[in-house]
C-alpha cells in the first residue's frame, strides 16, 4: 500500500562528525532532508496535529542527533536520526534520511557527499 508523505528538506546544521581529527576538532556543515511516510488521510479529514507527525518535534529530534554526540560516519548518523524519530513519532510507520556533508575533508571538485537510508518500523 502506498504511503503518504511529508518532506522536511534542506534542515542544516553545525556538527563535529567524521574520520579525521581536523573535522572532530572544527565541524563543519551537515544538512538532513527527511520524508516521513505515515497514513495522512485522517489529519486531512480531522485538521487535527494529533492525527500527523509533528514537524516541529521532528525538526528538534534531528537537532539533537546531528547536534549530539559525535560518530566517524554519516551512515551512523543517518541510522542515529532514523531510530529517533521512529521512536518519537508513532504514527510514522517509516523513513528515508538523507545526510549531506557538503565540505567533506577529500581532494577533488564536487559538491557534496551524502547518504541516504530508508527505515521501517518492526
Amino acid at each position: 500500500m502506498k504511503k503518504d508523505c511529508i518532506y522536511l528538506n534542506g534542515l542544516n546544521f553545525y556538527a563535529y562528525h567524521g574520520l579525521f581529527p581536523e573535522e572532530t576538532k572544527l565541524g563543519q556543515r551537515f544538512i538532513v532532508d527527511l520524508a516521513l511516510y505515515l497514513d495522512l488521510s485522517r489529519a486531512g479529514q480531522t485538521d487535527q496535529m494529533t492525527d500527523s507527525a509533528h514537524y516541529g518535534e521532528v525538526y528538534d529530534s534531528v537537532k539533537r542527533v546531528v547536534e549530539g554526540e559525535p560518530f566517524k560516519l554519516i551512515e551512523r548518523l543517518a541510522q542515529a536520526i532514523a531510530d529517533e524519530v521512529l521512536a518519537s513519532q508513532a504514527l510514522v510507520d517509516a523513513l528515508q534520511v538523507k545526510v549531506t556533508k557538503p565540505d567533506p575533508p577529500i581532494p577533488g571538485h564536487y559538491d557534496s557527499v551524502a547518504v541516504e537510508i530508508y527505515r521501517e518500523r518492526h
